[in-house]
């Protein structure tokens, strides 16, 4: 009875061991999970500024002025431009 049961145990152990191993998500940590919140942020913010359409020199160099400094804000944040 006892063979029965040891092989049993390294039956269990063989499908233990080929079981898929549970992986660490990567960069699932509140700081990595704020800086996606504020990245998506900073894109609302672009394509508002994008979407925008005004006739006013000073409007469109002050909309220029906002697009350049969030396009600032997304490369450091690793944004790149997707055409």
């Amino acid at each position: 009875m006892s063979k029965g049961w040891e092989s049993k145990s390294v039956e269990e152990q063989q499908n233990v061991a080929a079981m898929p191993k549970p992986v660490a998500l990567k960069g699932n940590t509140a700081e990595e999970a704020e800086r996606k919140r504020h990245r998506q942020a900073l894109e609302l913010q672009r394509e508002r500024v994008l979407s925008e359409r005004t006739a006013s020199p000073h409007r469109r160099s002050a909309l220029s002025a906002a697009l350049i400094d969030i396009e600032e804000k997304l490369s450091e944040l690793g944004w790149t431009l997707h055409l």
